[in-house]
């Protein structure tokens, strides 16, 4: 796997050894399009991380600042590889994603949420309630999962945006005002 564009450009990312499925190119590729000049300056948050595909895609493209948050020992440390080898920034966090927002006061403008498919949709919304506590308003998030499964909710979140890539779905919100 490979950052597709910006000033990392072509740099190889080290997958985990672990249960992790990364972003694939062809749906970061899409993401970033959507996404566009949003990322540009962001702080962006990447929960579930794993090797950390779309935080390091994020700062190539000139994101001000990424924190990644994931649980696995062994992703923890590919991560920090990849962090080091694209030398653009980052800071790795190793913890459960409900810790991380239950005790931080941090504020992100655009939160990327991929957790592993077996979480229950409950947990989902319940992680989307905790994030919408940690985004400015009219910050983006986007929620990657498997297609087929149920919409995300959130009550402090709008829906902005639904597609689909093969087995892979993205739902993007963005936070109320007020």
């Amino acid at each position: 796997m490979r950052i597709i564009a910006g000033s990392a450009k072509g740099r190889r990312l080290v997958t985990p050894p672990t249960h992790t499925r990364p972003l694939t190119g062809l749906v970061r590729e899409a993401l970033f399009s959507i996404l566009a000049d949003t990322i540009t300056d962001a702080n962006v948050l990447d929960l579930y991380a794993g090797s950390g595909s779309f935080g390091l895609e994020a700062l190539s493209r000139g994101a001000a600042s990424v924190v990644f948050v994931e649980h696995d020992r062994d992703a923890v440390a590919a991560l920090e590889g990849n962090i080091a080898t694209i030398a653009l920034g980052g800071r790795a966090v190793r913890s459960d994603v409900d810790t991380f927002l239950s005790g931080s006061e941090e504020r992100f403008d655009v939160v990327f949420v991929d957790p592993p498919y077996v979480l229950d949709d409950g947990t989902v919304d319940r992680i989307l309630g905790l994030v919408a506590d940690r985004i400015g308003n009219g910050g983006t998030v986007v929620v990657h999962r498997r297609t087929g499964g149920g919409q995300p909710a959130s009550d402090n979140l709008r829906l902005t945006d639904q597609r689909r890539y093969g087995d892979s779905e993205l739902w993007l919100y963005q936070k109320e005002e007020g």
